[in-house]
């Protein structure tokens, strides 16, 4: 079987609906819509949560609550056996070189060390952030851990 021998199966494929094309057909006259109003006019639509002028329920509820989505600082995360993965050429690691090799997203700046994973080569590793035990980690591989 292939894409090109696909087939609906019979009764899945309507026609179109055609409306307004007289009382016998059965659309006729008012084409669907009712009787008079908004709802029968062209271009009318209501938007979701109206309720026709009376006080919408969105608006009765109480508002409670912070949300901090707009305020919050993005952190880029990774773990120091990631680190030891990375080019053997390498010797400075920061977010520029990280994101080069695609370990972070482009123009991610605050990035986070966590020590999950074993590195053996010394390196010298510039963060915003370093857990305690990803901190030792680097140090006893014989690197450096700059907090930038």
């Amino acid at each position: 079987m292939k894409l090109h021998e696909l087939k609906n199966v019979p009764g899945a494929v309507h026609r179109k609906k055609r409306v307004g094309c007289g009382e016998g057909g059965g659309h006729g006259k008012t084409s669907g819509r009712g009787g008079k109003g908004q709802t029968a006019r062209s271009g009318s639509s209501i938007r979701p949560g109206f309720e026709g002028g009376q006080m919408p329920l969105y608006r009765k509820l109480p508002q409670r609550g912070f949300n901090n989505y707009e305020f919050r600082t993005e952190i880029a995360i990774l773990n120091v056996g990631e680190l030891a993965a990375l080019d053997t050429g390498l010797t400075e690691i920061n977010a520029e070189a990280l994101a080069a090799a695609g370990l972070i997203r482009k123009g991610e700046k605050t990035v986070k060390i966590l020590g999950d994973g074993e590195i053996t080569r010394a390196l010298k590793v510039t963060a915003a952030k370093f857990t305690a035990s990803a901190k030792a980690k680097i140090e006893k591989a014989g690197g450096q851990a700059i907090i930038a």
